[in-house]
């Protein structure tokens, strides 16, 4: 019993990477949570969406994500979708920057902060342009039958797929959930409520395309050896069918929480609002002799 619980603890492709990124923000967010009043729900909502983390990238079932094209595509759900909506909703920032110390807070983390590349990179990855067509771009690229022949094919390019939808959920959930106003907030609370609604559009296009098609899209699951003897175009149906409805629901979601906050600001007065510009009353002509001899 203990043998076969332990085959699926240990991970398929070991990742130090990984391991250590994801130990450091656990201890963090440990200390930080002792250091600071954090809620239960918000704690739940952070611990679920790192266990969803560590779960598809860090087991065994990676195997069957590998292996097997339905599989892949909860993978995919989970890494873009749910797992990082989870944890921004959670709202870690103060909680991790509380628990490191004070003096690497003082020395590292504000320079750093200040310095030229982070605002680069902060000012692409946080652009709300750039973050909203990276969030539906990368979805579809990686959807493209070549562009899953290769990442299935180069374990490099695999992890740099598995990357790069984790980064752009954290992203772009980072500035749908934004609980402060714009600014600072990089987004109008209401282009954060309707940016789901858009987003979800050509995703589900996507899911249709591959849930109704009648002929196998993504042979490489075929010539790697598949993990499951179900059909061919069943597994992708299915695959399809989660892209689609679970990927909707969780954006759904990501919407009415984001309207949420709308209120919230809203309640307390946050939302600024441009005020209307003055009046311009006409000129008052001054009565001369002429006028008043002119109205009689």
């Amino acid at each position: 019993m203990m043998a076969s619980l332990t085959k699926w603890i240990v991970p398929w492709e070991f990742s130090w990477v990984f391991l250590l990124t994801f130990v450091a923000c656990s201890v963090l967010y440990v200390r930080g949570s002792r250091r600071l009043s954090v809620s239960v729900a918000r704690q739940l909502a952070f611990w679920t969406g790192m266990a969803m983390l560590y779960v598809s990238l860090h087991t065994y079932l990676d195997y069957f994500f590998e292996h097997e094209f339905f599989m892949h595509r909860i993978q995919q759900v989970l890494l873009h979708h749910l797992a990082p909506l989870l944890i921004m909703a959670s709202y870690p920032g103060a909680v991790l920057r509380k628990g490191l110390p004070f003096a690497l807070r003082l020395r590292l983390l504000r320079p750093a902060r200040r310095s030229w590349p982070w605002r680069a990179v902060s000012a692409v990855l946080l652009n709300p342009a750039v973050a909203t067509v990276l969030f539906v771009g990368l979805i579809v690229i990686w959807l493209i039958p070549t562009m899953q022949t290769l990442a299935m094919l180069d374990w490099r390019i695999y992890r740099f797929m598995n990357w790069s939808m984790l980064v752009s959920g954290f992203s772009y959930w980072w500035l749908v959930l934004d609980h402060r106003p714009r600014p600072p907030g990089r987004m109008t609370p209401g282009v954060r409520v309707l940016s789901p609604a858009i987003t979800m559009t050509p995703q589900i296009l996507a899911g249709a395309i591959v849930t109704f098609s009648k002929t196998d899209l993504y042979p490489i699951f075929e010539i790697c050896g598949r993990a499951f003897t179900f059909n061919v175009l069943t597994a992708q149906l299915v695959g399809g069918v989660i892209m689609w409805v679970p990927a909707a629901i969780i954006e759904s979601i990501g919407g009415l929480l984001a309207l949420r906050q709308w209120l919230r600001l809203s309640r307390r007065g946050r939302i600024r609002r441009k005020p209307w510009p003055p009046r311009r009353s006409a000129p008052v002509r001054p009565v001369t002799d002429e006028v008043e001899r002119a109205s009689l």
